[in-house]
């Protein structure tokens, strides 16, 4: 179980910048000028109105420094807001973060190669110079003792 949750971290860290930086554009640029529309409307009137939240929301968005200057005047209904968007990002992060979880732990090993293999262990068994040719730097000794039949899988062309 260990395997998947490392391997699915260490192939997904540009996953992780790239949320981070779409959590923060998103703060920034809606959650922000959403918010502080949403507060101004509640304090002018007690009520929401959809016209007046439409045309402060449309000024706020086009002032994105004023908002996070402004930031303290509208804190709760800021956090209010912010803690649902990044519920649902952190949501949509997890699902993509299952759905590219490695199914075993062979998963993006090449068949065939000796990539299972750790510190040099094939060499037990097969020679790094001489023999018959099975990969790079792995060759089957024919000098060794007992079996030393090859099957070859694949197709043999001739031009």
């Amino acid at each position: 179980m260990n395997y998947k949750i490392e391997r699915t971290l260490q192939k997904n860290k540009k996953t992780f910048i790239f949320a981070t930086i779409i959590w923060l554009l998103i703060t920034i640029f809606f959650v922000m000028p959403i918010s502080r529309a949403w507060n101004v409307t509640i304090m002018e009137n007690g009520k929401i109105s959809v016209d007046a939240f439409s045309s402060s929301v449309a000024d706020y968005f086009s002032a994105p420094l004023d908002n996070i200057v402004q930031l303290g005047s509208y804190w709760s209904a800021f956090i209010s807001l912010l803690w649902k968007v990044t519920l649902g990002i952190l949501l949509v992060l997890i699902i993509g973060l299952i759905k590219t979880a490695p199914k075993n732990e062979y998963t993006d090993i090449e068949h065939g190669s000796s990539d299972w293999c750790e510190r040099g262990e094939q060499y037990k068994v097969l020679n790094r110079k001489k023999g018959i040719i099975l990969g790079e730097k792995n060759y089957l000794p024919v000098d060794k003792r007992g079996n030393v039949n090859v099957l070859v899988v694949g197709r043999f062309r001739f031009w």
